[in-house]
């Protein structure tokens, strides 16, 4: 479920993100807590998983990222227009949430640049627009990466992400510089990890999450003969030949010997 086309439900977590000012406000004394901002974090999680079961800290600090840096676009087309001085030109934002978001102007927090490459998530192709809050692939101004602002201090402890982590991004480069093949090998390598941690598990892909966890129990000669039983019923199933009476027995006496040799028959 596309939880950003659902107003309702956008408007209540924007709700209960500002009243978190831990995660957003970089003047709060909560805000460099570790304790505190994990566990706004994992409130807001919960909160996100009544619609989408399978979100973890990884898509909640993304779908956060995403619409904090949207707003921060807008708000600086808003104010640009506006320091032109013609009425008729001043921005109008494109955003539904636009004016519930005002409680992030003014809270970005400076830092260094850590690497030539873009500070937020570029959008894919298809969600090039302004309406999502994914950061635009033509971004020129500075802004915030996950890292920044209310993604910018690490909760408390080693991670708890089972799977790869979006790594803090951000890129300081003059506007129109095109990016260079490396850049953009990254950019792509990084929507492929972004997808990846979205698309929820196959049952088959369960089911051989349990296999290996069970077979790592094992002692190696047990690893190896559960090894070659689970090859026999896979090609069986290839073939076409498991049915209903087909089990795993156990040979008190050994397979049978393989036939010996004909002797010819005697001379007359």
């Amino acid at each position: 479920m596309d939880i950003l086309k659902d107003n309702d439900y956008m408007a209540s977590f924007i709700d209960m993100f500002r009243e978190l000012p831990c995660l957003w406000q970089i003047n709060h004394p909560h805000y460099k807590n570790q304790t505190k901002r994990k566990a706004a974090l994992d409130q807001l999680l919960e909160f996100v998983k009544t619609v989408v079961p399978t979100a973890d800290i990884t898509y909640l600090k993304i779908l956060i990222g995403g619409l904090r840096s949207t707003y921060l676009r807008e708000h600086k087309k808003v104010q640009d227009s506006q320091r032109s001085g013609a009425a008729d030109d001043i921005y109008v934002p494109r955003l539904w949430y636009y004016d519930r978001l005002h409680f992030l102007a003014g809270q970005t927090e400076p830092r260094p640049a850590l690497s030539s490459l873009p500070s937020t998530l570029p959008s894919t192709p298809t969600e090039a627009s302004d309406d999502q809050p994914e950061p635009s692939r033509q971004q020129h101004v500075k802004e915030p990466s996950l890292s920044q602002g209310i993604l910018s201090q690490e909760v408390a402890g080693p991670s708890r992400l089972p799977v790869i982590q979006v790594p803090p991004l951000h890129l300081q480069r003059k506007s129109g510089r095109k990016r260079s093949t490396l850049e953009e090998a990254a950019i792509g390598l990084l929507w492929k990890a972004t997808e990846a941690l979205r698309s929820p598990h196959t049952v088959e892909e369960d089911f051989a999450g349990i296999t290996a966890c069970k077979m790592l129990q094992m002692e190696e000669g047990q690893q190896l003969l559960c090894e070659s039983l689970m090859l026999e019923a896979l090609n069986k199933g290839l073939r076409g030949q498991i049915t209903s009476a087909t089990h795993i027995c156990n040979l008190t006496h050994g397979p049978p010997p393989p036939p010996g040799p004909t002797s010819p028959p005697p001379p007359p």
